[in-house]
């Protein structure tokens, strides 16, 4: 069973550097590592591909679960649902399958997908494969008896790839069981650093809730990091400490906090997740406490 939760959680993608550092090896190890940090999510990756074995997963999932921390999965970073490829589909349709059986095996429920790409399709084109594959990956779930698992279709760093916030909010409204992942990075990278101010991640969240309602809004999956990005895009996650970075987390902690969101929010910081993610916390946390004080001295 996942961890339900009416609040924001906070948790890292992967393994700090300093988790390794201080000699732990395995990641069922990080669950109990983390709880300095106050951390109750982690996301596990299978970008590279589909190698935890079964037995592991159920390690990792008892470890978490001990720990009250609510587990994610990233499935592998080559599917492709929009390839003009049926080969291509069926295959990555079959990744996504595989990935949730490792997530229920670790009692998780939110499976992060790339949509894919183009490639040298008509964007509508690719769209509408997309929209046909997805389809097609959430009847493949419920008849592998994988009905709970949720996929989180996640917003991409390039605009040559198929994953605008515009994009994503309707392949999350073709079934109700989906949910957007917003990578505020990929977001602030795609866009040449478009997220500067609040309103930018205020514009963000209103036209989630506008589509998606705000019931569902409120309970999305986030990615978040400083970035790197050129003239295509993304080019690699950075971390909180690289300032000349963005974007900065402080506006979304505080919109968060005034919306009441309970979110999942991964941190991507590439070798400080942990310690980045708990960082984010602090500051939402921080928000949320002010809101409290203010509406106590109102009374």
């Amino acid at each position: 069973m996942s961890i339900a939760t009416n609040e924001m959680i906070f948790g890292p993608g992967g393994n700090s550097d300093a988790f390794y550092a201080q000699g732990h090896k395995r990641t069922v190890e990080t669950f109990a590592w983390q709880q300095q940090f106050g951390l109750k999510a982690f996301e596990y990756s299978m970008g590279r591909g589909i190698s935890l074995k079964e037995e592991s997963a159920a390690q990792i999932g008892e470890a978490a679960k001990e720990a009250g921390v609510a587990l994610s999965v990233h499935a592998p970073y080559y599917i492709n649902l929009a390839s003009d490829s049926p080969d291509t589909r069926e295959k990555s349709i079959a990744y996504i399958t595989r990935s949730a059986r490792m997530l229920k095996l670790m009692g998780g429920s939110r499976l992060v997908v790339h949509p894919g790409s183009p490639q040298k399709q008509r964007r509508e084109e690719a769209r509408r494969r997309c929209r046909e594959a997805l389809a097609e990956a959430r009847e493949a779930l419920e008849a592998e008896g994988l009905g709970e698992i949720i996929l989180c279709l996640e917003t991409m760093g390039r605009p040559s790839q198929m994953g605008t916030l515009e994009e994503i909010l309707d392949f999350v409204l073709l079934d109700a069981s989906f949910l957007p992942c917003i990578d505020f990075a990929h977001l602030h990278a795609a866009s040449g650093g478009g997220l500067q101010t609040a309103a930018d991640f205020e514009a963000v969240l209103d036209l989630t809730e506008a589509r998606l309602g705000m019931d569902r809004a409120r309970r999305m999956h986030i990615h978040f990091s400083r970035i790197e990005y050129g003239s295509k895009g993304e080019l690699r996650h950075r971390i909180f400490a690289e300032e000349d970075y963005g974007p900065d987390h402080e506006p979304l902690m505080v919109l968060l906090a005034h919306r009441h969101y309970a979110a999942t929010l991964i941190c991507e910081s590439r070798g400080t997740m942990a310690e980045d993610a708990a960082v984010m916390r602090q500051a939402y946390e921080r928000e949320k406490s002010i809101m409290m004080n203010e509406k106590g001295a109102r009374v």
